[in-house]
């Protein structure tokens, strides 16, 4: 009886190990993928198409003079019209466009709020 016990938790243990891992990188690989651009080298970046990484199109302010940047979507086979504006402060990421189909095009508009100010963003999708 005790080998079996034994046994038993050691399969548990072993399932417990692989299946955190995998939780985890299933939740990175959104953002694994990123792309990093600086506001200066333009404003409007793409085109993109969006990938089975992602569901949603994401952005993060990681440096630059800005305390923020304003980013709307440019869904181009459809519209030259942003989806909405969204305020996007540094540090985490945020969500500026939700529910986006795998291959669907688009380009990301950002702007700073100051003239003068850079920024550098990161597109996750």
């Amino acid at each position: 009886m005790r080998l079996d016990v034994l046994t038993l938790s050691a399969v548990l243990a072993a399932t417990t190990a692989v299946a955190t891992p995998t939780v985890a990188a299933a939740a990175t690989t959104c953002y694994g993928g990123a792309i990093t651009k600086h506001y200066g080298d333009g404003a409007f970046f793409g085109p993109y198409s969006a990938s089975s990484r992602c569901t949603d199109i994401n952005l993060r302010l990681t440096a630059g003079t800005s305390d923020y940047v304003n980013a709307c979507v440019v869904f181009i086979d459809h519209t030259s019209q942003c989806n909405r504006w969204t305020r996007v402060p540094k540090g985490a990421w945020h969500t500026i466009a939700t529910d986006v189909l795998d291959g669907t095009h688009f380009e990301v508009l950002v702007g700073v709020p100051l003239e003068g100010d850079d920024a550098t963003v990161q597109f996750a999708f």
